[in-house]
């Protein structure tokens, strides 16, 4: 074994190691230093100062999710077109056409969910 795999080997453990101790000393830390409170207010189920009226399960419109699935969507355009306008200079005209079909793609999406009423708030 070369002395660069075993440095290599012993930094792995170590991060390992370490990776597997935070979580358990952040919530031991917490647990010593944090404020304790343990009066009716703090078992009811909001703790605004307001009474809870009426029951904790509410339906919400299928629309609302709807229009949370298309702006998800979009939000992962971004994602990717991010990175590929930062090294667009170096990646050429090909890949312009790429894109390009995937933001045509992404356009006849969006029609799609403006004609079916997903962008519809109300």
């Amino acid at each position: 074994m070369s002395m660069n795999t075993f440095f290599t080997h012993n930094t792995l453990v170590i991060f390992l190691g370490i990776l597997c101790l935070v979580p358990p000393t952040a919530v031991a830390i917490s647990r010593l230093i944090a404020p304790r409170s343990y009066g009716a207010e703090k078992r009811t189920t909001y703790e605004s100062g307001i009474e809870p009226m009426g029951e904790a399960w509410v339906q919400f419109s299928v629309r609302y999710y709807m229009y949370a699935l298309v702006f998800v969507i979009f939000d992962v355009e971004t994602m990717f077109l991010y990175p590929w306008a930062v090294v667009f200079d170096r990646i050429g005209a090909l890949a312009l056409l790429e894109v390009s079909v995937f933001l045509f793609i992404l356009l006849i999406g969006l029609v799609y969910a403006w004609r079916k009423g997903a962008l519809e708030w109300l």
